[in-house]
């Protein structure tokens, strides 16, 4: 019987997660570092890595690249893909596949989660109570509380998450409008053209894009400087999307009202400044955390360890890599 393909994986899988990976590939070794060199690598495994199960935000680079010569496929668990050397990978030969929607439900509803704990402040007022200022009567230092009732919520990208916002907003009595790559046919609610248009016009902005280079620092100080002194602004998409200077500037400087944030530049985060933000909601990335979620993920992974190793097109390749999924000159097992 010829050996499975051997794969590393660069994040912290469960345990189901790791056996139904094992159940058809030989795991040769784990990177635990956030940003992997060639140095991570476990000793002995280079030449004989095919795959890599990963993160977007761990990401691999053309160096890492170029050390695994059998490398073919890249699978990001996940939907992003931000920190993965597109072109180095084409030029290598090696496919890029993603979590494309599979987590897009749960996402959404951590979303709505952590926009009510930013504009009801219930983060804060969960401290207050803890450090006994409710029974002390100590005057309500957080002013007046609009609500989303009323309110405008602007959504960064109108993909599989961000239709799922908008899906579970409807219900809050809330104006919906949108910035994307195009305008939908598919929904009604008012398209904006640019960041700052949305900014703009809404009351809360829910970061819902696929990022990439392109949209680094997407929200920056102009953008919150736009959504004004009541503005709230929640990120889930990934980390680079979001200043996060200009948040933690924002915040203390009150040209904004509020923020979440589930995803971060670095992660984990280890920075100092966010954390002495009262204004600020964290959270440690765990948007797609359910077990829903995690199954799904984790099936369309195992989709495309088996249709790449069996010589068929990957189930879900990236955007940029969906047309050479299919083409002749596809990447093959090494």
């Amino acid at each position: 019987m010829p050996d499975r393909p051997h794969i590393l994986t660069g994040f912290h899988f469960t345990k189901a997660t790791l056996a139904s990976f094992g159940e058809r590939c030989r795991i040769v070794g784990h990177m635990d570092s956030p940003t992997p060199t060639a140095a991570d690598i476990p000793p002995g495994t280079a030449g004989t890595v095919q795959a890599i199960v990963s993160t977007g935000s761990v990401g691999i680079s053309d160096a890492m690249m170029a050390a695994l010569p059998r490398l073919s496929l890249f699978c990001c668990y996940g939907t992003g893909y931000e920190r993965v050397d597109l072109d180095a990978a084409r030029r290598r030969g090696i496919m890029v596949t993603h979590g494309a929607d599979a987590n897009a439900p749960d996402v959404a509803e951590l979303a709505v989660g952590i926009l009510l704990a930013s504009t009801r402040r219930l983060v804060r007022a969960d401290k207050m109570i803890r450090r006994g200022e409710w029974k002390q009567r100590i005057p309500n230092r957080f002013g007046p509380i609009a609500g989303l009732t009323g309110g405008r919520v602007g959504i960064l990208g109108l993909g599989a998450i961000g239709l799922e916002v908008a899906r579970r907003l409807k219900g809050f009595d809330v104006e919906i409008g949108y910035c994307n790559r195009s305008k939908r046919s598919d929904v009604d609610f008012p398209y904006f053209p640019d960041v700052m248009a949305l900014a703009t016009w809404c009351d809360y902005l829910i970061v819902c894009l696929r990022s990439d280079a392109s949209n680094r620092h997407i929200i920056n100080a102009d953008v919150l400087k736009a959504l004004g002194p009541r503005g709230h602004v929640v990120n889930i998409s990934r980390g680079w999307a979001v200043d996060e200077k200009a948040i933690a500037h924002a915040l203390r400087n009150d040209i904004i009202e509020g923020a979440a944030l589930d995803v971060f530049d670095q992660e984990p985060y280890t920075g100092t400044e966010l954390l002495e933000l009262d204004k600020l909601v964290m959270t440690p990335h765990f948007g797609g955390g359910t077990e829903h979620a995690q199954r799904r993920m984790t099936d369309l992974v195992c989709r495309n360890l088996d249709n790449h190793f069996a010589g068929k097109p990957v189930a879900s390749p990236v955007p940029e890599f969906r047309e050479w999924a299919n083409a002749a000159d596809a990447p093959r097992p090494r």
